[in-house]
């Protein structure tokens, strides 16, 4: 009874090593190895449409993509028109793209992008991934959450306030475009860098760059971040979504947005960019508003 009691504890124990041994940690980003002068010949020959380019501070430039399987993939699971897209960087030379299986998971996705993976890799270079010491599993990655109490993916903003909605969703999509491309920059004083409409769905998602002064502008906070975090520059965190669903518009909470991008981040720098989520929430309000 003794010798069959201690194999079941050996047992348990071997068991629940392996299962440890057995997850995957996903970072957020990926460092590539091409020529930055090659990046978008290589990523349309790999059938990635190019939907916007910006440059969010000087010395780097974010290239926004989307293909069939990201935009038939977001048909499938709740706001999972968020992760449309994929978000390739180039920053002093250095290429950089998001790692699809961390958002796929973080963005709640039907799969883990995998074949999304695969296709990047080969436009620019096989995955060396970056952005937090360990990594989060997916099972981390589907809930998480900073800290208690702190915005998780399901908390999202209502742009318009709960009592209020576009006339149709045709209209939402003309609004916030039209916020976005104000030249005036009466509109939250913020950047149009993409759009994507999804297919057989009433949801579109744009990019948004923040521009100005506050702690959420583009500039302002990569320049925290980039500090805190060091080489390779996290550039490919930009830009932030609105999504349009229906007749109503969203946008991350920024302790949401923000954390996720950085999951490593001390409290000492995210005590830096307290005001950045109110500067971002602030900017998406102002394009999304009628």
């Amino acid at each position: 009874m003794k010798m069959t009691l201690t194999n079941a504890v050996f047992l348990s124990l071997f068991l629940g090593a392996s299962l440890v041994q057995a997850q995957t940690y996903y970072k957020p980003y990926c460092k590539g190895d091409v020529a930055a002068e090659e990046v978008n010949a290589k990523l349309e020959a790999e059938k990635f449409q190019i939907v916007g380019e910006y440059e969010p501070y000087a010395g780097a430039k974010v290239i926004v993509v989307t293909n069939d399987t990201l935009k038939e993939t977001a048909t499938k699971s709740v706001n999972g028109s968020y992760g449309a897209v994929m978000r390739v960087a180039i920053t002093d030379g250095v290429v950089s793209y998001t790692n699809p299986p961390y958002w796929a998971n973080g963005y709640r996705m039907a799969t883990n992008l995998e074949d999304v993976k695969t296709a990047l890799e080969k436009a620019l270079g096989e995955c060396d991934q970056f952005g937090s010491k360990k990594g989060l599993t997916k099972d981390e990655l589907r809930d998480y959450n900073y800290k208690p109490g702190m915005a998780k993916f399901d908390d999202p903003i209502d742009l318009l306030g709960k009592k209020n909605s576009y006339d149709s969703y045709a209209k939402g999509v003309e609004i916030v475009e039209a916020g976005l491309k104000s030249e005036k920059r009466d509109k939250g004083n913020t950047k149009y860098v993409y759009r994507v409409d999804i297919p057989g769905k009433d949801e579109t998602v744009f990019g948004m760059g923040v521009l100005g002064d506050c702690k959420g502008a583009d500039e302002k906070i990569m320049k925290v971040l980039n500090d805190a975090t060091g080489t390779p520059k996290h550039t490919a965190y930009m830009p932030y979504e609105i999504l349009v669903s229906g007749t109503k518009a969203y946008a991350f909470n920024g302790k949401f947005r923000i954390a996720i991008s950085f999951p490593d981040l001390s409290m000492w720098t995210f005590g830096k960019i307290m005001t950045a989520p109110g500067c971002i929430e602030d900017a998406a309000e102002a394009a999304a508003k009628p």
